[in-house]
């Protein structure tokens, strides 16, 4: 599928008139910026705008994909360079607030579009280059008028969701544009399916172009510093390509799955499992998992969830006086959804792509890890008069101390890691009875186990802790809360200040699934 033909020089003309174009939008932008002090912000979305809808028309103009991937090429190149140079300020982005003053900071973006057309390029521009068309548009338009319309006349500022300001209206515009374009490129090119989305009807395409808006919205905001520019295009092309060319999941089911995250992302909210970013990741993760892997993969996955959310909220009283002690609370993030999700998240799209039951064993592994690592925090603190050991010296610690271990902890992890595996049993999922039923569960529970015990040596060891002076005493938090609401900062004691709680968990729930995916390839049973 990834292959270069090269083709007669009769191709070279349009190559330079596509190159001198996008240039020509590229210097017009910069004159607009210097000259006419239109806002970098501006100038930079409308280029972003116009390139994307000129790009549209590339496979129109060549038969071959060898100077339609030279034009990537060249400007990965031009704007690699321009990040380090600062040439063109129109591809670099600037604080909103006092823009003229304020210095140029890079837009990875500029590297990033460049990236993920010659990408698209190499996958489907023989087979399937509707795919690719569909994908940078949405890009392009939907994420450039979202922006101007945001910046504008955004007023509804979305909290809790990144750094950078998003808004409802930026939101509002960035879905809209998408569902019309997607819409319009499902029914426009409707004649080129020739697979899983062939022969389906007005009303299904019209939900999917809902779903992947929605999805594209999602993605947009939570996403900054011109990662979007990669990702939305790529989630476009990759669920297309599932549906259309991969046929690893039907297009009822995947809507059907959805739903199911969109509803269980509402409901996140409601209870205050979840804040806003955690509940967008949350229906990312879903749709991808309910979405292709069936009730297989779902219910491992709500089995966690549900599980474990329900049990940060128990024995508040007792658990209060860690709040200050961890870096996060009960009601998850982005960031959290992703240290724990995210390796399952990862598997579940390599199992689209590859198929090997392997995999479904390390996404239990994995879901055990993060099960296992969250049920020795909650058990752990919630003990009446609970004793803990580092587990590096097995010296005793204060209770929630980082690298801390205690038996309650302990026996829940191992408790909560079968929990996972019995789901898997419970909706018959045939690869546990091969491997057989004991031995799954052995296999899953020890991984669960093992990788929580990973997860309490980094953080004896790598994880950032910090002394709080207001309140005297060690957190994972870098900043504490004065009297008068002022925010102080906490002093480093030991460890990196990088790796922070969710990198520690991301690595806990990597071990689990390396180890449960080992030990089930070792046995060469599928």
């Amino acid at each position: 599928m990834m292959h270069v033909q090269v083709p007669s020089t009769q191709e070279a003309p349009a190559y330079l008139l596509m190159f001198g174009l996008i240039m020509v939008l590229v210097v017009l932008a910069e004159l607009l910026t210097r000259k006419f002090r239109l806002p970098s912000l501006v100038a930079r979305k409308v280029l972003h705008l116009s390139v994307g809808v000129v790009l549209f028309f590339v496979p129109y103009l060549f038969k071959e994909n060898y100077f339609p991937l030279m034009l990537g090429v060249m400007f990965l190149f031009l704007n690699t360079l321009n990040l380090m140079m600062g040439w063109f300020r129109s591809l670099l982005s600037r604080p909103v607030e006092g823009e003229e003053t304020a210095p140029a900071v890079p837009s990875y973006g500029s590297v990033l579009f460049p990236l993920v057309y010659m990408l698209g390029v190499l996958l489907f521009w023989y087979s399937h280059p509707w795919i690719l068309q569909t994908a940078l548009l949405v890009m392009a338009v939907g994420d450039s008028l979202a922006a101007l319309v945001g910046g504008a006349y955004g007023t509804h500022r979305i909290e809790s969701l990144t750094r950078n300001r998003k808004t409802v209206e930026g939101s509002l515009t960035m879905f809209f544009v998408s569902f019309f374009l997607v819409a319009t490129s499902l029914f426009s090119f409707r004649d080129d399916f020739t697979g899983g989305l062939a022969g389906e009807g007005f009303t299904m395409l019209l939900l999917l172009a809902l779903l992947i808006a929605l999805v594209v919205t999602v993605v947009e905001a939570l996403l900054s510093h011109g990662l979007d520019n990669f990702f939305i295009p790529v989630s476009v092309a990759y669920i297309l390509y599932l549906l259309e060319v991969n046929h690893t999941v039907q297009l009822e089911n995947f809507l059907l799955g959805g739903l199911f995250a969109f509803l269980l992302a509402v409901f996140s909210l409601k209870v205050k499992f979840l804040n806003n970013s955690g509940a967008a990741a949350t229906f990312l993760l879903g749709t991808t998992i309910f979405g292709i892997g069936g009730i297989a993969w779902t219910v491992p996955l709500l089995t966690f969830y549900l599980l474990s959310s329900v049990l940060s909220k128990l024995g508040g009283k007792r658990k209060a006086k860690f709040d200050l002690v961890f870096e996060k609370g009960s009601q998850r993030d982005a960031g959290q959804v992703y240290a724990n999700g995210g390796i399952a998240w990862i598997l579940m799209i390599i199992y689209s792509l590859n198929g090997s039951p392997a995999i479904f064993f390390a996404y239990l592994g994995t879901l055990a890890a993060v099960q296992a690592d969250t049920w020795a925090t909650e058990i752990g603190t919630m003990w009446p008069n609970p004793k803990a050991w580092l587990v590096t010296t097995l010296k005793p610690v204060p209770v929630g101390t980082s690298g801390g271990v205690s038996v309650p902890g302990t026996s829940g992890a191992f408790i909560g890691s079968l929990f996972i595996c019995s789901s898997a049993l419970a909706v018959g999922v045939p690869w546990i009875h091969q491997f057989g039923v004991v031995e799954s569960l052995l296999l899953i529970g020890f991984s669960g186990l093992l990788a929580s015990l990973v997860d309490s040596f980094f953080g004896a060891t790598l994880q950032a802790q910090y002394y709080d002076p207001i309140r005297e005493k060690v957190t994972e938090r870098t900043h504490s809360t004065a009297p008068d609401g002022s925010q102080v900062e906490n002093r480093l004691l030991k460890g990196y200040a990088l790796v922070n709680n969710d990198l520690v968990n991301t690595l806990c729930a990597l071990s689990g699934s390396m180890l449960a995916y080992f030990v089930i390839s070792s046995y060469q049973l599928f």
